[in-house]
């Protein structure tokens, strides 16, 4: 199994932090956001590499990066570099299977979200399953729900459906940007953006796979910080722990 970092945006509600410097790369508690999940994941001993995706203007912060480090990490330039043309998460994530011709199951997160439990939990729960996961998270605020990816499980931990920033919440579960896809349905996505499946956001895949494909939601047994603005930058930083559940 390797690990997909989703790391292509341009993060221009943290300028001007990222206006020249990737928000994975940012610092928090003496370590880089992706150092922090990486070491977690690693200790789980489930993942043997990593792949980075990310912009044409960010690709050498990441291969210097990468560079210091004795994990196998691979970074993948999009060849975008605006915001404007940016591939989006959902065809970035086919870009690295076509450009580096993956047939294996893929962990894939985002790199800009912070998790105060170890991410080995989901890895076993997938194991577990067989089956492409997500995580979930029970939110009471309806205008969080609103910009949300908003997800509708069954009595089984069944993911019957997902949609992004709906108007009229169906559940209280939120969707964060942590998945495992199976081998298997890695090998629709490509059918997915043909049949009109949204591409910038990851969870549109997600929509689209679980009336696909048997998918289901572990619900997450910590919090997360997801580091979107100045102002959540600045909470993570105040805050964060590191892994403490």
């Amino acid at each position: 199994m390797k690990c997909l970092i989703l790391a292509a945006g341009y993060a221009t509600r943290l300028y001007p932090l990222t206006e020249n410097f990737p928000k994975p790369l940012l610092e928090v508690g003496g370590k880089t956001i992706l150092d922090w999940l990486l070491e977690d994941i690693d200790s789980a001993g489930l993942v043997n590499g990593y792949i980075v995706v990310t912009n044409h203007k960010f690709a050498p912060h990441f291969q210097r990066w990468a560079a210091s480090h004795t994990l196998p990490i691979t970074v993948v330039d999009d060849g975008t570099d605006s915001n404007e043309t940016r591939l989006g998460a959902v065809r970035d994530i086919q870009f690295v299977l076509d450009t580096l011709s993956l047939h294996e199951d893929l962990l894939i997160i985002a790199g800009d979200n912070l998790l105060d439990f170890s991410l080995t939990s989901f890895l076993r729960y997938a194991m577990e399953k067989q089956s492409s996961c997500t995580m979930r998270y029970y939110e009471a605020d309806l205008a969080r729900l609103r910009r949300s990816g908003v997800s509708v499980i069954d009595g089984e931990e069944r993911l019957l459906s997902l949609e992004e920033k709906p108007a009229e919440p169906k559940s209280h579960w939120c969707t964060p940007p942590f998945y495992f896809y199976t081998e298997e349905d890695l090998g629709k996505i490509q059918s997915a953006i043909e049949e009109g499946c949204g591409v910038d956001a990851p969870g549109s895949l997600v929509a689209w796979m679980c009336a696909h494909s048997r998918m289901y939601s572990m619900e997450m047994p910590g919090h997360r910080f997801d580091i979107g603005n100045l102002e959540s930058y600045e909470t993570a930083r105040n805050n964060y722990r590191g892994i403490t559940k």
